[in-house]
Protein backbone atom coordinates (compact mmCIF):
# COMPACT_ATOMS: atom_id res chain seq x y z
CA UNK A 1 0.00 0.00 0.00
CA UNK A 2 3.05 2.47 0.01
CA UNK A 3 1.65 4.18 -3.47
CA UNK A 4 3.89 6.18 -5.56
CA UNK A 5 5.04 8.41 -2.60
CA UNK A 6 8.32 6.00 -1.57
CA UNK A 7 10.40 8.93 -2.35
CA UNK A 8 9.41 11.46 -0.31
CA UNK A 9 12.49 12.76 1.26
CA UNK A 10 11.39 16.16 -0.20
CA UNK A 11 8.66 16.55 1.94
CA UNK A 12 10.56 17.69 5.08
CA UNK A 13 11.90 20.65 3.12
CA UNK A 14 9.40 21.91 1.09
CA UNK A 15 7.93 25.24 1.86
CA UNK A 16 4.39 24.15 2.44
CA UNK A 17 5.41 21.98 5.39
CA UNK A 18 8.05 24.02 6.82
CA UNK A 19 5.19 26.86 7.38
CA UNK A 20 3.34 24.56 8.63
CA UNK A 21 5.39 22.82 11.39
CA UNK A 22 7.12 26.09 12.13
CA UNK A 23 3.78 27.33 13.31
CA UNK A 24 2.82 24.32 15.02
CA UNK A 25 6.37 25.18 17.26
CA UNK A 26 5.23 28.70 17.39
CA UNK A 27 1.96 28.05 18.53
CA UNK A 28 1.68 24.55 20.35
CA UNK A 29 -2.21 24.66 18.97
CA UNK A 30 -4.29 23.38 16.38
CA UNK A 31 -3.71 24.80 12.89
CA UNK A 32 -6.14 25.73 10.54
CA UNK A 33 -4.39 24.05 7.59
CA UNK A 34 -7.79 24.94 5.05
CA UNK A 35 -5.90 28.80 5.75
CA UNK A 36 -2.49 27.29 4.99
CA UNK A 37 -3.02 25.36 1.59
CA UNK A 38 -1.42 27.58 -0.76
CA UNK A 39 -3.57 28.80 -3.81
CA UNK A 40 -0.44 29.96 -5.28
CA UNK A 41 0.12 28.60 -9.08
CA UNK A 42 2.45 25.91 -9.20
CA UNK A 43 2.37 24.82 -5.19
CA UNK A 44 1.24 21.46 -6.68
CA UNK A 45 4.45 20.07 -7.27
CA UNK A 46 6.00 21.03 -3.32
CA UNK A 47 4.49 17.72 -2.18
CA UNK A 48 3.74 15.52 -5.23
CA UNK A 49 6.16 12.55 -6.12
CA UNK A 50 8.31 13.11 -9.33
CA UNK A 51 9.62 10.52 -9.43
CA UNK A 52 6.51 8.77 -10.63
CA UNK A 53 6.79 5.38 -12.88
CA UNK A 54 4.23 5.29 -16.43
CA UNK A 55 3.59 2.08 -18.13
CA UNK A 56 2.65 2.27 -21.80
CA UNK A 57 -1.12 0.88 -23.12
CA UNK A 58 0.65 -1.60 -25.26
CA UNK A 59 2.05 -3.29 -22.04
CA UNK A 60 0.42 -6.45 -21.11
CA UNK A 61 -1.85 -6.30 -18.46
CA UNK A 62 0.09 -9.47 -16.75
CA UNK A 63 3.13 -7.06 -16.78
CA UNK A 64 1.31 -4.04 -15.34
CA UNK A 65 0.59 -6.16 -12.46
CA UNK A 66 3.79 -7.35 -11.61
CA UNK A 67 4.86 -3.63 -12.15
CA UNK A 68 2.48 -2.76 -9.46
CA UNK A 69 3.13 -5.39 -6.80
CA UNK A 70 6.86 -5.42 -7.09
CA UNK A 71 6.50 -1.38 -6.51
CA UNK A 72 3.70 -1.43 -4.30
CA UNK A 73 1.76 1.01 -6.60
CA UNK A 74 -2.17 1.40 -5.81
CA UNK A 75 -2.56 3.61 -9.26
CA UNK A 76 -0.11 3.59 -11.84
CA UNK A 77 -0.43 6.67 -15.33
CA UNK A 78 -1.07 5.19 -18.56
CA UNK A 79 1.06 6.99 -20.99
CA UNK A 80 1.94 7.13 -24.85
CA UNK A 81 5.98 5.07 -24.58
CA UNK A 82 7.15 7.55 -27.00
CA UNK A 83 6.03 11.18 -25.93
CA UNK A 84 5.16 10.05 -22.51
CA UNK A 85 1.66 12.02 -23.06
CA UNK A 86 -0.91 10.79 -20.45
CA UNK A 87 -3.45 8.36 -21.61
CA UNK A 88 -5.01 6.82 -19.03
CA UNK A 89 -4.81 5.39 -15.34
CA UNK A 90 -4.93 1.40 -14.25
CA UNK A 91 -5.70 1.53 -10.19
CA UNK A 92 -5.72 -2.15 -7.88
CA UNK A 93 -8.92 -1.79 -8.22
CA UNK A 94 -9.43 -2.36 -11.81
CA UNK A 95 -7.35 -5.42 -11.77
CA UNK A 96 -9.43 -6.89 -8.98
CA UNK A 97 -12.38 -5.77 -11.14
CA UNK A 98 -11.34 -7.14 -14.05
CA UNK A 99 -10.05 -10.75 -12.68
CA UNK A 100 -13.24 -11.18 -11.30
CA UNK A 101 -14.50 -8.56 -9.19
CA UNK A 102 -16.82 -6.44 -11.31
CA UNK A 103 -18.15 -5.15 -15.06
CA UNK A 104 -14.61 -5.65 -16.43
CA UNK A 105 -14.62 -9.28 -15.82
CA UNK A 106 -17.21 -8.95 -18.70
CA UNK A 107 -14.57 -8.57 -20.91
CA UNK A 108 -12.97 -12.17 -20.20
CA UNK A 109 -16.02 -13.31 -20.89
CA UNK A 110 -17.42 -11.47 -23.66
CA UNK A 111 -13.93 -10.74 -26.21
CA UNK A 112 -11.59 -13.84 -24.86
CA UNK A 113 -14.68 -16.13 -24.20
CA UNK A 114 -13.72 -16.45 -20.70
CA UNK A 115 -10.04 -17.71 -21.40
CA UNK A 116 -8.25 -15.37 -18.14
CA UNK A 117 -5.02 -16.12 -19.82
CA UNK A 118 -5.66 -14.61 -23.10
CA UNK A 119 -7.12 -11.95 -21.45
CA UNK A 120 -4.15 -11.14 -18.74
CA UNK A 121 -1.63 -11.51 -21.71
CA UNK A 122 -3.99 -8.87 -23.44
CA UNK A 123 -3.03 -4.65 -23.32
CA UNK A 124 -3.50 -2.62 -20.30
CA UNK A 125 -5.95 -0.48 -22.61
CA UNK A 126 -8.34 -2.90 -22.15
CA UNK A 127 -9.14 -1.75 -19.16
CA UNK A 128 -7.82 1.39 -17.87
CA UNK A 129 -9.49 4.56 -17.65
CA UNK A 130 -9.36 6.33 -20.29
CA UNK A 131 -11.11 9.32 -18.68
CA UNK A 132 -8.38 10.43 -15.96
CA UNK A 133 -8.64 13.14 -13.38
CA UNK A 134 -5.32 15.08 -14.12
CA UNK A 135 -4.23 18.18 -13.46
CA UNK A 136 -1.47 20.54 -14.53
CA UNK A 137 1.99 21.25 -12.96
CA UNK A 138 0.79 24.97 -13.01
CA UNK A 139 -2.01 24.16 -10.54
CA UNK A 140 -2.24 24.80 -6.39
CA UNK A 141 -2.38 22.39 -4.13
CA UNK A 142 -6.36 24.05 -3.15
CA UNK A 143 -7.12 22.73 -6.64
CA UNK A 144 -5.09 18.77 -5.84
CA UNK A 145 -7.82 18.89 -2.43
CA UNK A 146 -11.06 20.04 -4.82
CA UNK A 147 -10.40 17.88 -7.41
CA UNK A 148 -10.08 14.96 -5.42
CA UNK A 149 -13.10 15.45 -3.49
CA UNK A 150 -14.93 16.57 -6.54
CA UNK A 151 -13.76 13.36 -8.61
CA UNK A 152 -13.53 11.04 -5.84
CA UNK A 153 -10.31 9.70 -6.75
CA UNK A 154 -7.25 8.95 -4.26
CA UNK A 155 -4.77 9.94 -6.78
CA UNK A 156 -4.26 12.23 -9.69
CA UNK A 157 -1.08 12.29 -12.47
CA UNK A 158 -0.20 16.14 -13.19
CA UNK A 159 1.21 17.01 -17.09
CA UNK A 160 2.25 20.17 -18.16
CA UNK A 161 1.47 21.71 -21.08
CA UNK A 162 1.82 18.88 -23.31
CA UNK A 163 0.14 16.36 -21.46
CA UNK A 164 2.88 15.14 -20.75
CA UNK A 165 3.71 13.03 -17.05
CA UNK A 166 5.49 15.04 -14.69
CA UNK A 167 4.42 13.58 -11.60
CA UNK A 168 1.50 12.18 -9.69
CA UNK A 169 -0.16 13.34 -6.04
CA UNK A 170 -2.09 11.32 -3.57
CA UNK A 171 -4.34 11.13 -0.70
CA UNK A 172 -1.05 9.78 0.80
CA UNK A 173 0.90 12.84 -0.07
CA UNK A 174 -1.50 15.60 2.28
CA UNK A 175 -1.19 12.39 5.09
CA UNK A 176 2.58 12.95 4.72
CA UNK A 177 1.90 17.13 5.25
CA UNK A 178 -0.28 16.73 8.16
CA UNK A 179 1.17 13.67 10.04
CA UNK A 180 2.03 14.35 13.88
CA UNK A 181 1.00 17.63 13.52
CA UNK A 182 -2.14 18.91 15.64
CA UNK A 183 -4.45 19.58 13.88
CA UNK A 184 -7.46 20.60 16.52
CA UNK A 185 -9.75 17.69 14.45
CA UNK A 186 -11.15 14.10 16.31
CA UNK A 187 -11.10 10.91 14.04
CA UNK A 188 -14.70 10.76 15.61
CA UNK A 189 -15.68 14.36 13.51
CA UNK A 190 -14.34 12.68 10.16
CA UNK A 191 -14.72 8.64 10.16
CA UNK A 192 -17.05 6.71 8.44
CA UNK A 193 -19.67 5.08 10.92
CA UNK A 194 -21.76 2.73 8.66
CA UNK A 195 -18.79 0.24 7.71
CA UNK A 196 -19.48 -2.77 5.66
CA UNK A 197 -17.92 -5.42 6.84
CA UNK A 198 -17.47 -9.34 6.02
CA UNK A 199 -16.89 -12.75 7.63
CA UNK A 200 -13.73 -14.36 7.93
CA UNK A 201 -15.48 -17.22 5.76
CA UNK A 202 -16.56 -14.96 2.85
CA UNK A 203 -15.38 -16.42 -0.49
CA UNK A 204 -12.35 -13.75 -1.73
CA UNK A 205 -14.40 -13.52 -4.84
CA UNK A 206 -17.24 -12.01 -2.81
CA UNK A 207 -15.56 -9.74 -0.98
CA UNK A 208 -13.95 -8.46 -3.94
CA UNK A 209 -17.38 -8.12 -5.92
CA UNK A 210 -18.86 -6.36 -2.77
CA UNK A 211 -15.77 -4.09 -2.52
CA UNK A 212 -16.09 -3.34 -6.19
CA UNK A 213 -19.49 -2.45 -6.57
CA UNK A 214 -19.56 -0.45 -3.71
CA UNK A 215 -16.90 1.75 -4.11
CA UNK A 216 -14.60 0.48 -1.55
CA UNK A 217 -11.01 0.52 -1.30
CA UNK A 218 -10.87 -1.91 2.17
CA UNK A 219 -13.22 -4.42 3.96
CA UNK A 220 -13.05 -4.93 7.28
CA UNK A 221 -13.51 -8.55 8.35
CA UNK A 222 -14.98 -9.54 11.59
CA UNK A 223 -15.65 -12.65 13.65
CA UNK A 224 -17.59 -12.71 17.07
CA UNK A 225 -18.10 -8.99 17.31
CA UNK A 226 -14.24 -8.72 17.08
CA UNK A 227 -12.21 -7.33 13.96
CA UNK A 228 -9.32 -9.73 13.02
CA UNK A 229 -8.55 -7.78 10.25
CA UNK A 230 -8.50 -5.76 7.28
CA UNK A 231 -7.90 -6.46 3.53
CA UNK A 232 -7.49 -3.62 1.02
CA UNK A 233 -7.99 -4.02 -3.16
CA UNK A 234 -3.93 -4.18 -2.91
CA UNK A 235 -4.57 -7.70 -1.19
CA UNK A 236 -6.92 -9.34 -3.60
CA UNK A 237 -4.24 -7.66 -6.33
CA UNK A 238 -1.43 -9.17 -4.48
CA UNK A 239 -3.12 -12.68 -3.70
CA UNK A 240 -4.25 -13.37 -7.02
CA UNK A 241 -1.07 -12.05 -8.57
CA UNK A 242 1.18 -14.79 -6.88
CA UNK A 243 2.43 -17.52 -8.01
CA UNK A 244 0.56 -20.79 -7.79
CA UNK A 245 -2.64 -18.98 -7.51
CA UNK A 246 -2.50 -17.02 -10.40
CA UNK A 247 -1.30 -20.51 -11.96
CA UNK A 248 -4.22 -21.70 -11.66
CA UNK A 249 -6.52 -18.82 -12.11
CA UNK A 250 -4.75 -18.77 -15.36
CA UNK A 251 -4.89 -22.67 -16.02
CA UNK A 252 -7.34 -24.66 -13.35
CA UNK A 253 -10.17 -24.12 -12.02
CA UNK A 254 -10.95 -20.26 -11.62
CA UNK A 255 -13.81 -20.72 -8.99
CA UNK A 256 -11.26 -22.50 -6.50
CA UNK A 257 -9.24 -19.79 -6.14
CA UNK A 258 -11.84 -17.18 -5.76
CA UNK A 259 -13.31 -19.71 -3.21
CA UNK A 260 -10.70 -19.18 -0.84
CA UNK A 261 -12.12 -17.72 2.06
CA UNK A 262 -11.26 -14.27 2.56
CA UNK A 263 -9.30 -14.76 6.11
CA UNK A 264 -6.50 -16.29 3.98
CA UNK A 265 -5.29 -12.54 3.00
CA UNK A 266 -4.85 -11.06 6.52
CA UNK A 267 -1.44 -10.70 6.58
CA UNK A 268 -1.12 -7.84 9.76
CA UNK A 269 -2.23 -7.35 13.17
CA UNK A 270 -4.43 -5.08 13.19
CA UNK A 271 -3.60 -1.19 14.02
CA UNK A 272 -6.48 0.63 15.20
CA UNK A 273 -7.52 4.12 16.90
CA UNK A 274 -9.83 5.54 18.96
CA UNK A 275 -12.57 8.58 18.09
CA UNK A 276 -10.92 10.60 20.05
CA UNK A 277 -7.75 10.86 18.82
CA UNK A 278 -6.72 13.98 17.12
CA UNK A 279 -6.68 13.59 13.15
CA UNK A 280 -2.93 14.70 13.26
CA UNK A 281 -1.42 11.89 15.17
CA UNK A 282 -3.87 8.87 13.35
CA UNK A 283 -2.16 10.43 10.17
CA UNK A 284 1.20 9.89 11.81
CA UNK A 285 -0.41 6.12 12.74
CA UNK A 286 -0.92 5.28 9.65
CA UNK A 287 2.27 6.41 8.02
CA UNK A 288 4.57 4.49 10.15
CA UNK A 289 2.32 1.41 10.09
CA UNK A 290 2.17 1.84 6.23
CA UNK A 291 -1.91 1.37 6.18
CA UNK A 292 -4.17 3.95 4.28
CA UNK A 293 -6.82 3.47 6.88
CA UNK A 294 -7.77 3.83 10.58
CA UNK A 295 -10.48 0.94 12.25
CA UNK A 296 -12.00 2.99 15.43
CA UNK A 297 -12.89 0.79 17.78
CA UNK A 298 -14.63 1.60 21.61
CA UNK A 299 -14.91 -0.61 24.14
CA UNK A 300 -13.27 -3.74 22.03
CA UNK A 301 -16.03 -3.19 19.01
CA UNK A 302 -15.54 -1.58 15.89
CA UNK A 303 -17.26 1.44 16.04
CA UNK A 304 -16.19 3.39 12.55
CA UNK A 305 -12.83 3.49 10.12
CA UNK A 306 -10.75 6.79 9.21
CA UNK A 307 -9.21 6.95 5.71
CA UNK A 308 -6.67 8.82 3.68
CA UNK A 309 -9.56 10.23 2.20
CA UNK A 310 -11.17 11.44 5.33
CA UNK A 311 -7.85 13.00 6.49
CA UNK A 312 -8.09 15.01 2.82
CA UNK A 313 -12.03 16.20 3.69
CA UNK A 314 -10.30 17.39 7.38
CA UNK A 315 -8.01 19.73 5.28
CA UNK A 316 -10.07 20.72 2.56
CA UNK A 317 -12.40 21.55 5.20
Amino acid sequence: MKDQTSAKNQKFTTSVLKEIRDAYVRNAGPLDFKSRISEHLGDIMTIASRDVVTIPPTMPIIDAVKTMLNKGFRRIPVADAGTNRLKGIVTSQDIVDFLGGGSRHLIVKNRFKGNILAAVNGSISEIMEENVVSLNEKDSLKDVLDTMLKENVGGVPITDGDNRVKAIISERDFVFLVSDVRMGKTVGEYMSRNVVTAPPDMPVGTAAKSMINNGFRRLPIIKDNILIGIITASDILRFLGSGDIFNRLTTGNASEVFDVPVRTLIKRDVVFTGSDVDLGEAAGIMLAKNVGSLPVLEDGELNGIITERDIVRAIAG
